[in-house]
């Protein structure tokens, strides 16, 4: 959203730089230069510096009114038309939703994960030096298994450049052309929705919180066979370490670690039951849905939100095997009791209080809403002055060398250069903004990245975390905001006048 506020006030600062400049052909006539730079050389050079900083000028005036239409990090975003008055039944998933974990959960995962490697699969007792780092990875990152490598992929399917790994080691833009034949990755090596590849193991998006340590660790493990000069299949380590992270969750070391420290591992969240009560008091009937064991959800529920919080569900559902639960008609559901046992008994409709595990395929027509942790820390950085600054400016200069790439002599190509690398160095910082290796979860650096395609198709809405819906009414509803096509005019854009794209005539020279 501010990224998009920016790209608005950049073109108005470009034009406003360039008013008595450069203009366009009129109306029906051949497309030309209505104006040019003077004639000499010098003359030209000096020419487009002048406008250079008129451009830098406007933007400086401009960054104060962008910092009074600051974003709402406790907001709530659309994707589509919708109506809370509308929702009558509210469905949960636990992790990530209902709670949220402490740095150290991925550190624990990281670790149990290498060990099994060592233990288990026989690789190396040297990887064992490499420890997890939370800042290394980002989600929606997509991993090539023939070529052990992991990079950021927009939505129409473009790497971003700078952004390939092969290890922990940054591969040459070269080197990814060559290797991939440009930049682009063909439809059918790219992942479905449920991360499965339509052409084999080509590519593995991970879109899962949880698959941050398995991305560390599948870069750790390539980085020591590198560096060590070790032959190994790449689709075997791939393999290695995906069984070896599904291990720590399905052999309950990651339950059984939680469960003994629960205050290290669980962030307390009081507004967690906030949400419950307030959708309980209206009326809205709620539902559990997690692929945890029963104990494991009663520990930490019991924590977050009260030994009674089975009262404010209307059906709990534990083991649920997502995403196979929502297609899979071959497993009835089973009751669970107390102890976690499963019962035998025929279910002929879900109970108030009880616990079930398995699943029937849902047929209604859901709405989803996205819980994006990583949205909070985002829109803080992207509020930022700093961030607005080089954003804005990042786009002016844009704009700038779109409308004088005209001039083709040799001085004013010179200065084109200069512009393009600092254009290029400011985009390398601003993807360090948010990740100095993959930037922004939400963007490459102009287009949207795969993730948010995917959030943006399947998602109705989305939120850094539950307690944002206590900012707003059970009856609220909410508006996608509408921003032009590249082919259409601003009128109708909810944006404020700043952030307004001039019309075609404001930026013609007068």
């Amino acid at each position: 959203m501010a990224t998009a506020a920016a790209r608005g006030v950049g073109a108005r600062a470009a034009a406003a730089a360039l008013r008595g400049g450069c203009g366009t052909a009129a109306r029906g006539r051949p497309s030309r230069p209505l104006c040019t730079a003077p004639g000499t050389a010098p003359d030209r050079k000096r020419y487009l510096w002048e406008r250079y900083q008129e451009a830098k000028r406007s933007t400086d005036e401009l960054v104060p009114s962008i910092m009074n239409n600051l974003l709402n990090p406790d907001a709530i975003f659309s994707n589509n038309e919708m109506s809370l008055s509308d929702i009558e039944i509210y469905g949960f998933d636990y992790d990530y939703t209902l709670v949220f974990y402490s740095k150290h959960l991925h550190t624990l995962i990281f670790n149990a994960a290498r060990d099994l490697l060592i233990n288990e699969h026989r690789y190396p007792v040297e990887i064992r030096k490499y420890e997890y780092d939370p800042n290394f990875a980002i989600r929606g990152l997509h991993y090539d298994v023939q070529r052990a490598v992991l990079m950021k992929i927009d939505a129409f399917h473009y790497i971003q450049l700078g952004t390939v790994y092969r290890g922990l080691s940054v591969v040459p833009d070269e080197e990814v052309i060559e290797m991939y034949e440009g930049s682009h990755v063909p439809l059918e090596q790219m992942s479905d929705f449920y991360g499965k590849s339509s052409h084999g193991n080509t590519m593995k998006q991970f879109m899962d919180i949880f698959s941050l340590p398995e991305m560390t660790l599948l870069s750790c493990v390539n980085e020591y066979f590198l560096k060590n000069n070790i032959d190994y299949e790449p689709v075997h380590l791939y393999k290695d370490v995906k069984d070896s992270i599904r291990d720590v969750h399905i052999k309950g070391i990651m339950y059984r670690a939680i469960e003994a420290d629960i205050e290290k591992y669980i962030c307390y969240a009081e507004q967690t039951r906030a949400v419950l009560a307030k959708l309980a008091d209206h009326g809205k009937k709620m539902f559990l849905i997690t692929n945890s064991p029963s104990s494991f959800v009663d520990k930490g529920m019991r924590y977050i939100v009260g030994k009674d919080w089975r009262d404010l569900f209307d059906v709990v559902i534990v083991q649920a095997e997502k995403p196979n639960f929502f297609n899979d008609k071959r497993r009835p559901f089973r009751k669970v009791n107390e102890k976690g046992v499963l019962l035998w008994d025929k279910i002929h409709k879900l109970q108030k209080g009880q616990i079930y595990k398995q699943d029937l395929t849902l047929k209604h027509g859901w709405r989803t809403g996205a819980i994006i942790p990583e949205l909070r820390s985002e829109l803080k950085i992207m509020n930022t002055e700093q961030y607005i600054q080089t954003m804005t400016w990042l786009q002016t200069l844009t704009g700038l060398l779109e409308q004088m790439q005209v001039h083709r002599d040799a001085e004013s190509q010179l200065v084109l250069q200069e512009w393009k690398k600092e254009r290029k160095e400011m985009r390398e910082m601003t993807k360090s903004f948010f990740n100095a290796h993959f930037g922004s979860l939400f963007r490459t650096d102009q287009n949207p990245t795969y993730f948010l395609r995917r959030l943006s198709r399947f998602a109705d809405i989305y939120m850094a975390s539950l307690s944002c819906l206590l900012n707003y009414d059970v009856n609220h509803t909410f508006y996608p905001r509408r921003t032009p096509l590249q082919h259409e005019l601003p009128a109708w854009s909810e944006r404020p006048p700043t952030f307004r794209l001039p019309l075609l005539r404001e930026a013609q020279a007068k």
